[in-house]
């Protein structure tokens, strides 16, 4: 008799493990949509085609986008009305800080490695530029520390007594930092605050003065469309400042648990960083929208991303190309 009921509970949780593992599996078969957070910054609109291309055609899902700016994703991640943020940069917001420690959303994957922020000046205003006749103007310049030596180089035209620093638009996390690095690097005597008022304004001063070989100091980041354009130099930090940047792939929990073989894909995807500025430059010089581009992605290079689907998939991938 215990034999009798040892084997039928033990077929009963075979039976519910079965059960699991079907549901587990049938996120898109059921017919599900996977919904991703509509990005509108060029890498995670890039980022999020090429996903979407991977779960769509090499995985048979459904897929919608729903458009919003990062804070209200993230929100909408917690809460499962979003299924995937392709570009998450971990740590930087407070939405996705209590989310994740409320364990309503994961991070899986390391889509982009090697990203980077910082303050940026021209390469040719500390190393010259012999093509292009510049000389070096300020070769000493290494660190932030070294700034208030040279204010005058940055002249500030609304300011002329202060160097401008082109900080990030008003209203970025980025800016709200920035402004606490000018106060505690004690510079807020020598340099202005200078706020562009969109992320395009920040381009276009950068690349005016770019081109015109004049100097400029600027925060800045990667991946962008404008690191695949210029060649800059990052200044040093204080010692023992460390800002390791992980970007993952940011996931509501209930996707993370009831989709393990769409989260075992999406936590292989890698877009290597140098190639990534590279297609965003090319988006940007020659006006290729993101879906143009993720699908050119696809065609030129089939050694990255066939790693990262079964080989039923990229054959289905490969025959929509």
């Amino acid at each position: 008799m215990q034999k009798n009921s040892l084997a039928a509970t033990l077929i009963s949780l075979g039976l519910l493990a079965a059960s699991g593992a079907s549901q587990a599996a049938g996120w898109c078969e059921s017919g599900k949509p996977v919904k991703f957070a509509g990005l509108n910054w060029e890498s995670g609109m890039l980022l999020t085609e090429v996903l979407e291309i991977v779960l769509k055609d090499g995985y048979g899902c459904q897929i919608d986008t729903l458009p919003g700016n990062s804070i209200t994703m993230e929100s909408a991640l917690g809460s499962n009305d979003i299924q995937v943020l392709a570009e998450e940069w971990v740590g930087r917001s407070e939405v996705w800080n209590k989310a994740e420690q409320s364990r309503k959303v994961v991070g899986v994957g390391a889509p982009i490695i090697g990203a980077t922020e910082g303050w940026y000046v021209p390469r040719y205003v500390v190393e010259g530029d012999a093509r292009r006749n510049l000389k070096a103007k300020a070769p000493d310049l290494k660190k932030i520390t070294d700034l208030p030596q040279y204010a005058a180089l940055f002249k500030d035209p609304e300011e002329p007594s202060k160097g401008r620093f082109y900080n990030c638009p008003a209203g970025w996390t980025c800016e709200l930092e920035n402004s606490e690095m000018l106060k505690s690097y004690g510079l807020e005597a020598n340099y202005t605050n200078f706020r562009p008022g969109t992320g395009p304004a920040l381009d276009a001063a950068v690349l005016s003065s770019y081109k015109r070989g004049e100097p400029i100091l600027f925060y800045y980041w990667s991946p962008t469309p404008l690191m695949g354009q210029v060649d800059l130099v990052k200044l040093e930090e204080k010692p023992g400042v460390d800002k390791k940047i992980s970007i993952k792939v940011g996931l509501s929990s209930v996707f993370h648990e009831q989709a393990p073989e769409l989260v075992g894909v999406l936590e292989k995807v890698n877009l290597p960083i140098d190639l990534l500025n590279q297609n965003l430059a090319r988006m940007s010089k020659e006006h290729i929208d993101s879906p143009k581009l993720a699908r050119m992605f696809f065609k030129e290079h089939p050694e990255i991303w066939h790693t990262w689907v079964s080989e039923a998939a990229a054959k289905k991938i490969d025959a929509t190309l």
